[in-house]
């Protein structure tokens, strides 16, 4: 019915704090020994690129969510466009499938996330390690 607007919060959220992140990443000021400022880029952090994961699972998920529910009628192009929504009792039910079914779906999601980013952490270091041994 209605489990897709729970990722799709989530998403507005990473999306938010993504461009955030980006845009306090994306220049500081330098100052130089003649007392002028230059504008120096710098480069993303791992952890803005890896959020950019997260966003695209979320959103990802979200548009096939969406389409399906569209394709099934449960999405309408007029207000309250949610098909439940009209309903008192399907109300009721698309509330309870949002808060079990949609903020499952979020966790699972998340969770997912968090094993990329350890699994791409540890190989990170693992190939920082063995090229200094390969250095030496």
């Amino acid at each position: 019915m209605a489990c897709f607007i729970v990722p799709a919060a989530e998403a507005i959220v990473v999306t938010v704090a993504e461009k955030a992140l980006e845009k306090k990443n994306s220049s500081a000021q330098v100052k130089l020994p003649a007392g002028e400022e230059k504008t120096e880029q710098v480069s993303k952090t791992g952890f803005v690129s890896k959020l950019k994961w997260l966003r695209n699972l979320l959103w990802g998920g979200c548009i096939l969510l969406t389409f399906e529910h569209l394709w099934h009628g449960e999405i309408v192009p007029w207000f309250p466009f949610l098909t439940a929504a009209g309903d008192p009792v399907a109300k009721s039910e698309m509330l309870h499938e949002m808060a079990t079914v949609g903020v499952t779906m979020a966790i699972v999601v998340t969770v997912a996330w968090i094993i990329m980013v350890a699994v791409s952490t540890a190989v990170e270091k693992k190939n920082a390690a063995s090229k200094r041994a390969r250095e030496k």
